[in-house]
């Protein structure tokens, strides 16, 4: 939901999506949801001459299952609040382990690995 977050902060900015089928589509985002499904107005294909079937396109909409990944611009991302807000994501993953009485998973772990060395 971490993410659905700061796409939703990002409603009007400029957006660079790059689908699982190689096509790079960049234009301002007007919605995002939870599933990551998007929907892109003033669209611009990254390769005009390997797609021009999608020149003729104003708007797109985005099934968040072909999406590969999202550049964001940088101006538009806190990235302090990013990072708090990723602490306590991490936080209540660990305190939800701790009252199911369920382990972390070692690839979790706090990266301490001085423990008993001198």
């Amino acid at each position: 939901m971490l993410f659905y977050s700061v796409l939703k902060t990002l409603i009007g900015k400029p957006v660079s999506v790059h689908l699982k089928n190689d096509v790079e589509v960049s234009g301002t985002l007007q919605s995002a949801d939870q599933f990551l499904n998007l929907k892109l107005d003033e669209i611009k294909v990254k390769d005009e001459a390997k797609h021009p079937h999608l020149l003729a396109l104003k708007c797109v909409f985005i099934r968040g299952s072909v999406v590969r990944a999202v550049e964001l611009p940088r101006e538009a991302v806190d990235v302090e609040l990013l990072q708090d807000a990723a602490r306590v994501d991490y936080a209540t993953y660990l305190e939800s382990l701790k009252q199911t009485g369920k382990q972390k998973p070692k690839e979790h772990d706090d990266g301490d690995e001085s423990e008993g060395e001198e």
